[in-house]
């Protein structure tokens, strides 16, 4: 069972002034395909916040995957790609190459993202779009390949059998 942890980023839904509505989305998704949510948590764009949860969390050992889900676009208070970049120790670029590729069939804004995706540790951390709809789609996108890839990344013997 891959163990996951969401992270949503909003200013907004970090005071309470909106409801985060893709952490739930994710959440229930991931539960749906039977894999294990061990914390979700919503912090604001604030890139000092999340490197620091990034790196807790991931030099923790608990978490196979952190998704984050939102401020991975334009704006000025969009920080999920230059926190997730500046806590990883190899980038997994195919992985946001994919999700830009697929969603750009879908909506031209996809163009927009700025989405990474990389490891710390053993553990892969993937950025998602802020919508619930956005999130999901991008992790469905890329979720056939995550228990190969949390295989190589624990170096499991076996990983090399599906190749």
């Amino acid at each position: 069972m891959i163990r996951f942890g969401i992270i949503t980023l909003s200013d907004r839904s970090s005071r309470g002034e909106r409801e985060d509505l893709s952490g739930p989305a994710l959440a229930s998704f991931l539960q749906a395909e039977n894999c294990l949510v061990l914390k979700k948590i919503i912090l604001p764009d604030d890139e000092s916040a999340l490197r620091q949860t990034l790196t807790a969390w991931a030099d923790s050992g608990e978490f196979d995957v952190i998704l984050t889900t939102g401020s991975t676009g334009f704006a000025p208070r969009d920080i999920a790609p230059e926190a997730t970049k500046s806590v990883i120790q190899k980038e997994a670029p195919g992985l946001a190459e994919w999700m830009r590729a697929e969603s750009l069939k879908k909506t031209k804004h996809a163009a927009l993202s700025r989405a990474a995706a990389g490891i710390r540790a053993q553990t892969l951390i993937v950025n998602l779009p802020g919508s619930p709809k956005g999130a999901v789609e991008n992790l469905q996108i890329i979720f056939s390949i995550l228990p190969h890839a949390i295989q190589l990344l624990s170096e499991d013997p076996d990983s090399e059998k599906s190749h």
